[in-house]
């Protein structure tokens, strides 16, 4: 698995991601001043709705361009031995049922599933609370997480 592809594609899908956010911002704009919904007494809200909708997605706009910009500057370096676990670290772990993942490590916003020839690649954050359990965690290392009730254990197989 290539680091740099996998990156080019959480750029593509953030491209995407992007363009829909403009245009539900275009839209939910029209019908925000769109004459027909203009209020025509205290509980006509429509356009008050439609207004805090445009709003809302141009701050969403907004966050996928900040992360654009995160993705773009990245650059994953080779995985140092000596430091364990980094940002830009591709990992693949292993569960108490033998059942495999693979991750990378990432900046912020770009958390979503990719596949790299026949595998899937899981992309995280390292704020995410499995990103941060496996900062500085080096192969063969135990890393474990609480979720709701239930504590998931992994063991770190290999890392790239």
């Amino acid at each position: 698995m290539d680091k740099f592809v996998l990156r080019q594609q959480v750029l593509e899908r953030l491209a995407e991601d992007l363009l829909q956010a403009e245009q539900a911002v275009r839209a939910a704009h029209e019908a925000a001043t769109h004459e027909e919904n203009v209020a025509e007494n205290k509980y006509d809200t429509l356009g008050l709705e439609a207004a805090y909708l445009a709003t809302g997605q141009a701050r969403r706009a907004e966050a996928i361009r900040h992360a654009m910009a995160h993705w773009r500057e990245f650059r994953p370096s080779p995985y140092d031995a000596g430091k364990g676990i980094q940002l830009g670290a591709l990992v693949c772990l292993v569960d108490l049922d033998d059942t495999q993942q693979h991750l990378f490590l990432g900046p912020d916003g770009g958390s979503m599933k990719l596949v790299s020839g026949a595998q899937i690649v899981q992309v995280i954050s390292s704020d995410a609370p499995l990103g941060r359990a496996m900062l500085g965690k080096f192969e063969g290392d135990q890393v474990s997480i609480q979720v709701a009730r239930l504590r998931q254990q992994f063991e770190v197989l290999r890392v790239l």
